[in-house]
Order: structure tokens, then C-alpha cells, then sequence
């Protein structure tokens, strides 16, 4: 099982590591700051703050910079220019605290490469709930929701869902989406992540 501390100094270096991550796809993307604030809905002066490392952006903040990016929320959490691997290690699984609803999550596909499935591990701390005006990206992302463990109720658009251990919930993510643990103990939950060029045209 891993440990669901997350040490300051990890943290921060995962703090480092997203500001450079943003940074650098904003430049691939030839978006300046204010472009970018614009398509995302946040901020300059914040994108500024997290691209020089001096904030512990939440991941409501995060997803509205990744859909302004056209990626995941997986990909602001993945190492740069590292060498493509097959297998990721458990302890090199990058962990991340959410700063607002105390939710951890691990990317635990390998980095290096493009791969278009990505898959993360979540751990829902009981009352937790993460909301994300979720907007439709440049490629069309298909998101599955597993529960391997306790209960979370997920919504997406106007839909509503109560998710068990062992079901799993698929959707394309081009509505506003929230999780919600209503439990009195935590949830933990798969999400499996594809990216794939918008077949609806």
C-alpha cells in the first residue's frame, strides 16, 4: 500500500516540476501568458505564480490549465525529458495533495513517452468533494471512473452516478465533472485516461 504522506520537500519539488511543465507547454503551444489566461479562465498574474513555483495550486486551478493547454490533468504531472520506460517503479510514481479537498493522486503510467492512455490512482478522503468546469479540448478524451475501494457519487453535466467498489463509470470529458465522497470513511479510485483526435467532428 502507499503511504499517502506526502513530505513537504516532495511536495514542493512536485510544485517545481508542474511549473515547469506548464510553462513548457505553453511555449510548445506558442500561447503567451495572456493567451493563456484567456482560453483557461485563470488568472495571469496566478499562471505566473505557478510558473515560477511559488504556489500550491489546487486541482480545480490545474484542470482549467490543462483544457486552456488542450491536455490532461495527468500530463502537467509528468517528468520532462526523461528517457521513455516500460515499467514505473512505485516509489517514482509522482503523488500529488490537492491543497483544497485533501484528494492524493499518483500517475501510475510510465513517462517519457506519448502514450494515449494515461492511468492515475486516487485516494478520496471521506467528505471530500472536487468540482471541474471541465471544457471539451483539441482532442476528444474519454475518462473511465473505477472504485476499488468505499463509494463516491460522481456527476457529469446533469447526470448523477453513485459508484460502489468494483463499478466503473465511462464518459467523454467535455462536461463540467464532479466527485463527491458522501462515506464517513475514504474512497480510492482508478481513472483511465485516453486521448484521441474528436471523432464526433
Amino acid at each position: 500500500m502507499v503511504d499517502s504522506s506526502i513530505s513537504h520537500r516532495n511536495h514542493s519539488n512536485l510544485n517545481q516540476r508542474i511549473a515547469h511543465r506548464v510553462r513548457e507547454l505553453r511555449t510548445a503551444a506558442g500561447l503567451s501568458l495572456e493567451a493563456l489566461a484567456s482560453s483557461a479562465g485563470v488568472s495571469r498574474s496566478m499562471i505566473s505564480v505557478i510558473e515560477r513555483g511559488e504556489s500550491s495550486p489546487t486541482a480545480v486551478v490545474l484542470e482549467k490549465l490543462a483544457t486552456g493547454l488542450g491536455v490532461t490533468l495527468a500530463a502537467l504531472f509528468e517528468p520532462s525529458q526523461v528517457a521513455a520506460a516500460p515499467v514505473a517503479r512505485l516509489q517514482a510514481q509522482p503523488q500529488w495533495r490537492d491543497p483544497e479537498s485533501g484528494y492524493i493522486r499518483r500517475n501510475v503510467t510510465p513517462g517519457g513517452s506519448d502514450w494515449p492512455t494515461q492511468i492515475v490512482e486516487v485516494r478520496f478522503p471521506a467528505g471530500a468533494r472536487v468540482a471541474y468546469e471541465t471544457a471539451g479540448r483539441r482532442v476528444r478524451v474519454d475518462q473511465q471512473v473505477w472504485v476499488l475501494e468505499g463509494a463516491i457519487d460522481v456527476a457529469v453535466g446533469s447526470d448523477r452516478f453513485q459508484l460502489q467498489s468494483g463499478d466503473c463509470l465511462a464518459f467523454v470529458l467535455d462536461r463540467p465533472v464532479a466527485f463527491h465522497n458522501r462515506a464517513r470513511r475514504p474512497a480510492r479510485y482508478a481513472v483511465v485516461v485516453t486521448s484521441r483526435p474528436d471523432i464526433r467532428g
